[in-house]
């Protein structure tokens, strides 16, 4: 009882891991009696606070001790919940207690699984005493974040309880099942059960109650994480959840705004929602938020001001507030998931834009800046930096410009690519950049024609659509054809001139008709 108090000063719980006080404890779990194995339990949840302890608990054997606790509660029907020994119960609960200490650590989330813990847990969730359920769902939040636990979560339909405790009247208890969900709903199966199980008209009407801040993280969490699914975005814009999310765009702890502007950017993929976020004036504190340091919230920031920038009428908004600009300087941010991320967000803003090639000039050492991202190592950055340039060289002065900066050589090197994503976007950039003076014998020069050709091999139908269309491009050039089809291009367009895709089609056909006119013209010159 004594250690059970003292140990909730650090100093102490240090003291009695350097004293070997857990080894003992561990031991106790065994002990026959209900209210001793709840002390050493709730004293080895006090003190496994910190690494080293966590480990010692784990190394003297006391995981699978305290799994075995969780066991207690469990030997009546759920339905006789009320009949459960109370003290069967206690013990559950200070073993949950324990584990959800001991849960921070990974290998004692393994060990934790490996002990059965995961349908012990489950069964547990069934019960309504909230100081039980605390404790349960916190360690089942804990360990939600691995892969392996996910998927046992879903087995065990733990998802269904989870859902059903958010209408708890307990806030801790809330935070908990949202943060949860959070951790679970990486995975489409999940975000379904979450909607099937009626789960998120209740996230939604949480989204009002922002005094206790914690619970609002877990919550804009679930939230963000469900609406990847498009289904689940449609219920929400039906529990008015999105002009909820915009109201909280100012005046939020960091950790709720990463959340609240990455289910933005998720529901801003819908034409109805980005209207809604610009009537509700969302444009101008997501804007506001492009001048951050929090690498994560940048990456939602900037996704979120893409995905409004496919809208014409947003996209005026974000020119006027110099949005752009702030999204072209994060070019330079250091980190490569921000850079991809805004470079993929400037590509529905060029396209969008009153006179994008006249904006594109405005930046001063913008379109060097763009082009040597080209020597990026980060395949994520290259192809959101190959989709800008694809963007850029629509105007001719901006073509030109790039030119100059050395782009050909520098998509040459790409070339030689197996991530099909860059093929795609780099095979675009090349067919565009061919449209200036001598691009076209230029990539030839600096061996890109040949490596094209393997694109069309790819099993991805986008990258035979770029592809054809970079080699039509490329075919206005002798030397080009010559290399393509001693590669073998031949056979391989011909196959794809019978394309449902009609630009396939067309570019297929055009590239075959390039490389016959050729051969004629050879043929006819070494006749005469």
């Amino acid at each position: 009882k004594i250690l059970k108090e003292i140990s909730h000063n650090p100093q102490i719980r240090r003291n009695i891991v350097d004293l070997g006080g857990l080894p003992i404890l561990v031991n106790i779990l065994d002990s026959p009696h209900k209210s001793l194995k709840c002390l050493a339990a709730e004293t080895i949840a006090n003190v496994a606070k910190f690494r080293r302890a966590r480990r010692a608990v784990r190394h003297h054997g006391g995981i699978t001790k305290l799994v075995a606790l969780l066991d207690c509660a469990q030997n009546s029907e759920p339905a006789q919940s009320s009949l459960y020994d109370a003290r069967d119960v206690e013990v559950a609960r200070c073993g949950a207690l324990a584990l959800w200490s001991c849960s921070k650590s990974y290998a004692n989330k393994e060990a934790i699984r490996k002990a059965g813990g995961i349908p012990l847990l489950a069964g547990l969730l069934k019960t309504s005493h909230e100081n039980m359920l605390i404790p349960v769902v916190g360690t089942l939040q804990e360990c939600a974040s691995e892969e392996n636990y996910r998927a046992a979560i879903k087995a065990e339909r733990i998802i269904e309880n989870l859902v059903k405790n958010l209408n708890s009247e307990n806030e801790q208890l809330q935070e908990h099942c949202a943060m949860a969900i959070y951790q679970c709903a990486e995975d489409k199966e999940t975000r379904d059960l979450v909607r099937l199980h009626g789960g998120l008209k209740p996230l939604a009407s949480l989204l009002n109650n922002t005094d206790n801040k914690e619970r609002l993280a877990a919550v804009t969490g679930a939230i963000w994480k469900c609406s990847i699914s498009k289904e689940n975005v449609t219920k929400f814009r039906e529990y008015k959840a999105i002009e909820t999310l915009v109201g909280l765009l100012t005046d939020q702890p960091e950790e709720v705004l990463v959340n609240v502007v990455g289910a933005l950017g998720e529901c801003c993929q819908e034409y109805e929602n980005r209207v809604l976020v610009r009537k509700c004036g969302g444009i101008q504190p997501l804007v506001n938020l492009l001048v951050g340091i929090n690498q994560t919230l940048l990456v939602n920031v900037t996704k979120a001001v893409g995905a409004c920038a496919v809208e014409p009428e947003s996209m005026m908004i974000i020119d006027r507030l110099d949005g752009v600009r702030l999204l072209w300087s994060l070019l330079k941010n250091p980190h490569p998931d921000v850079k991809a991320s805004a470079a993929w967000a400037l590509c529905p803003c060029i396209q969008n834009a009153k006179d994008a090639g006249e904006m594109v000039r405005s930046f001063v050492g913008g379109l060097e800046l763009v082009v040597n991202l080209l020597k990026s190592d980060n395949k994520e950055v290259l192809a959101s930096v190959c989709a800008a340039i694809t963007n850029i060289a629509k105007d001719q002065e901006n073509l030109a410009v790039i030119t100059d900066h050395g782009v050909v050589p520098l998509l040459s090197k790409l070339a030689n690519t197996n991530n099909d994503k860059l093929r795609r976007h780099l095979a675009e950039a090349i067919s565009r950049c061919c449209m200036w003076g001598r691009n076209r014998v230029t990539f030839g020069e600096y061996k890109a024609v040949a490596p094209l050709v393997r694109y069309l091999r790819s099993n991805d139908a986008n990258v035979h659509r770029a592809t054809a269309q970079a080699l039509y491009q490329l075919s206005e050039d002798a030397d080009n054809c010559i290399t393509m089809h001693e590669n073998g291009a031949v056979k391989l367009l011909l196959d794809m001139v019978g394309s449902p895709d009609q630009d396939l089609q067309e570019a297929a056909a055009g590239c075959i008709s390039n490389i016959r006119r050729l051969a004629l013209a050879t043929e006819k010159a070494r006749y005469t």
